[in-house]
């Protein structure tokens, strides 16, 4: 009996609206696991939000890499030392937040978890950062970094995409998620020198049926940015179709001593 009155009740629940489910069957905050007491559909407590740290500024010019002081960027220049070097093939690069400990379990939960509302709150974020600079305004389309074909037939969904779909509506431009294909997988192992990220997506990323895209103003979106090699295997991939500005965009960027010794830190 009692099965059967929760069932019915959870069926009236759901004509109700989320927002009266939460009250009853109160859920854990995704990151923390505090209880949630808000009926947004956002799965995240506010604690949560709020401890995501914006990348700190000054930035590199083109990556996006926050310099340690004012000082070192002013004697650096506008550039980091990898930028001056010309190692990049994108344009541009921004981040929303650090890789901080909070950010990992985030970006871990929109990974295997595809919480929908979490990549929408993303691209609000990052339209957010967008509209400020007038170069990511004048783009022509937006494409997500691919999964490889395993490892997408395996989650069912691309993290990334769930960041992309709804910031190209925010920026009302279109989304092709399918424009580039990732044709070799990524490692098993987590933890990566700086050398072998480098190798491991060099070559990695093809246009899909030699699709082109010429004198295109391509928008790159990714989950996280630690070394810049997977938005620069891209960029490649793109400039070789005939793009003619590649700009790139992540949810978080990983700075140094930003991240405790235990936190997990995956490959892009």
């Amino acid at each position: 009996m009692t099965t059967v009155f929760t069932k019915g009740l959870r069926s009236v629940l759901d004509v109700v609206g989320d927002g009266l489910a939460s009250l009853v069957f109160p859920a854990p905050c995704r990151i923390c696991g505090t209880v949630l007491n808000t009926s947004n559909r956002l799965p995240v407590c506010r604690n949560c939000l709020d401890s995501f740290q914006p990348v700190p500024r000054p930035l590199c010019r083109t990556c996006g890499r926050p310099f340690h002081s004012a000082v070192t960027a002013t004697e650096a220049g506008p550039l980091c030392h990898l930028c001056r070097r010309g190692i990049y093939a994108f344009d541009l690069a921004r981040s929303f937040a650090v890789y901080n400990d909070a950010m990992v379990r985030a970006i871990t939960v929109l990974k295997y978890e595809a919480v929908t509302p979490l990549g929408d709150w993303f691209a609000a974020r990052l339209h957010d950062s967008v509209v400020l600079d007038t170069e990511f305004q004048a783009v022509d389309v937006v494409v997500p970094v691919p999964l490889d074909p395993s490892r997408l037939r395996q989650r069912g969904y691309n993290q990334a995409e769930l960041v992309a779909q709804p910031l190209a509506k925010r920026l009302r431009v279109p989304l092709r998620a399918h424009l580039l294909m990732r044709t070799r997988p990524r490692p098993q192992r987590l933890k990566l020198t700086r050398r072998e990220r480098w190798q491991t997506v060099r070559g990695a990323f093809v246009m899909a049926g030699g699709a082109r895209v010429d004198k295109l103003r391509v928008l790159l979106v990714d989950d996280v940015f630690t070394t810049g090699a997977t938005l620069d295997a891209c960029a490649r991939t793109l400039r070789r179709a005939g793009a003619s500005k590649i700009l790139g965009l992540t949810v978080a960027r990983v700075v140094a001593d930003w991240l405790s010794p235990g936190a997990t830190r995956e490959i892009l």
